[in-house]
């Protein structure tokens, strides 16, 4: 495999370069391949862009791989989209495969290091296929914690912050279970702009743009394969395949299909429920307007802090205190760097060790899913 520190990208800019010089080694082997960019209604150069490619003869299958859903992942994710094309581009057969590669669903998060767009919109709670879904009244658990989430204050002091942390968790410990708390924060709200995990009220401008090509997807194959890139959950050096509650396919019999050790569902005793994922939502346009074609969508999920419960204790601060940051300042500049730090090892983390570890199950996680999903073999006849 490529030395990992030349694969992981320094800035969004930089990511989006490479990218696009991708586009020379696509057209290689699918002549007819063309680089896309989508600048989005926002004053800075901020471009979604992707590289697609039709089979050559007959089309019959397409890998989809997208990235930076959510924008600082992306940084994770461009690093595992170039192992893609240097590793496995060239075991495809691009006479009855297409691609669709998608460099950064959000460049705005990536490049301002959020997790969210320039709206506070978590995208990954806005794919959903109707509109009326971005229901106000939805999770009413969040409204009863908002003031726990989404602070409405600076951010005092690092020792201060800690401390008011703890005992916002403790006193809510004593109102609801854990298990509420945590869905109550996980499964997405759609009434508190400037709270964690906001949904939003209509579809976002990324969220559009990446519908249609899904639905030119659907309509340009009969098999689709669809791998997504993320960051945060789950051991610290092992990266979890995480799947559609709507995949048929049990987590048990895809770790043997794919030789591949940790995968779980997005359900609440495996992973945890969300409304607005963009896997599902893949899945449910395909059981409404597709429903022959042929499917397998899974998110790669590269854990960061750990999956301990004092790791996702330190997570769930670590997004509180990012978007109060956001919304509220600080006056300290050491505590405006303490919670840049922390939000960047839960969705980045710097350690040589960690992302050398995150491309080898990368590698291991891409062999066995074409393989078995029947896009590479050992030679094309």
């Amino acid at each position: 495999m490529p030395n990992s520190s030349a694969l992981f990208p320094l800035s969004y800019e930089l990511s989006r370069d490479r990218f696009r010089q991708n586009l020379i080694a696509a057209k290689e082997r699918w002549p007819d391949a063309q680089l896309h960019s989508r600048r989005l209604d926002h004053p800075e150069d901020l471009t979604i862009d992707w590289i697609s490619a039709p089979a050559t003869r007959q089309s019959e299958k397409i890998l989809i791989l997208t990235t930076a859903e959510h924008g600082i992942e992306g940084y994770v994710g461009s690093a595992m989209m170039q192992l893609f094309i240097e590793n496995d581009l060239q075991r495809l057969n691009p006479r009855n495969t297409g691609l669709l590669l998608v460099h950064t669903i959000n460049p705005w998060g990536m490049k301002h290091m959020r997790r969210t767009n320039a709206h506070n919109v978590d995208l990954n709670r806005n794919f959903v296929l109707d509109s009326a879904d971005l229901d106000a009244s939805f999770n009413p658990q969040y409204r009863q914690l908002q003031s726990f989430f989404a602070p409405a204050r600076p951010l005092p002091a690092i020792a201060l912050a800690r401390l008011q942390f703890a005992f916002g968790l403790a006193r809510q410990a004593l109102g609801v279970s854990a298990k509420t708390l945590r869905s109550a924060a996980l499964l997405g709200q759609y009434h508190h702009q400037q709270g964690i995990h906001y949904g939003g009220d209509k579809f976002q401008e990324e969220t559009r743009v990446l519908i249609s090509l899904y639905r030119q997807a659907f309509q340009s194959a009969d098999q689709l394969l669809h791998l997504d890139m993320h960051t945060g959950w789950g051991p610290r050096y092992q990266m979890s395949l995480i799947n559609s509650y709507l995949e048929q396919q049990s987590s048990a019999e895809l770790r043997q299909r794919f030789d591949y050790p940790q995968i779980v569902a997005a359900t609440g005793d495996e992973f945890y429920a969300m409304r607005g994922d963009m896997i599902d939502y893949v899945y449910l346009l395909r059981k409404k307007e597709f429903p022959h074609k042929r499917l397998y969508a899974t998110s790669f999920e590269f854990g960061t802090y750990g999956a301990r419960l004092v790791d996702e204790i330190r997570s769930l601060r670590a997004t509180i205190i990012d978007n109060q940051l956001y919304w509220h300042s600080a006056p300290s500049r050491r505590t405006q760097e303490w919670v840049a730090r922390e939000f960047r090892e839960l969705f980045y983390p710097q350690e040589k060790k960690w992302q050398a570890k995150a491309l080898q199950d990368a590698h291991r996680a891409f062999n066995g899913i074409l393989r078995a999903e029947g896009f590479i073999r050992t030679r094309w006849g």
